[in-house]
């Protein structure tokens, strides 16, 4: 009897649990945005740097093949490309105005105040 009873209780259970899984996070704060940004561009340019690494790593080992072997013909090198040191600028904070805060979605066709009364603005059609 006991069986019965679970089907209905598992599927309980995992029908709350998926309501609580889909749950959705507040958004981040601006200091947390701004230090994952950060974080980023430091991956971007770690990868960077790993790629430099690796160029080196086999410009010195087909240097090394050419040199030891006489069969070897000289390929076209292309020159590593250095990251250079790690420099991260963050993007300036834009002031409410410019961010679009209380700008109108899309693309306004007219200003949004004027000198002339509506009734005036647009005349009633007379039909």
């Amino acid at each position: 009897m006991t069986s019965i009873f679970r089907s209905p209780l598992l599927a309980l259970c995992t029908a709350s649990f998926c309501t609580l899984a889909s749950a959705k996070l507040p958004a981040p704060s601006p200091e947390a945005a701004a230090k994952a940004a950060e974080a980023a561009a430091k991956a971007a340019w770690a990868g960077k740097v790993d790629s430099y690494k690796l160029c080196l790593s086999q410009d010195k080992v087909a240097a090394h093949y050419r040199k030891t072997t006489p069969s070897a013909k000289p390929a076209a090198a292309t020159a590593c490309a250095d990251p250079g040191p790690f420099a991260y600028t963050p993007p300036a904070a834009k002031p409410a105005e410019a961010a679009g805060a209380h700008s109108p979605p899309g693309t306004a066709s007219s200003p949004p105040s004027t000198q002339v009364p509506a009734a005036a603005a647009v005349p009633a059609s007379k039909s």
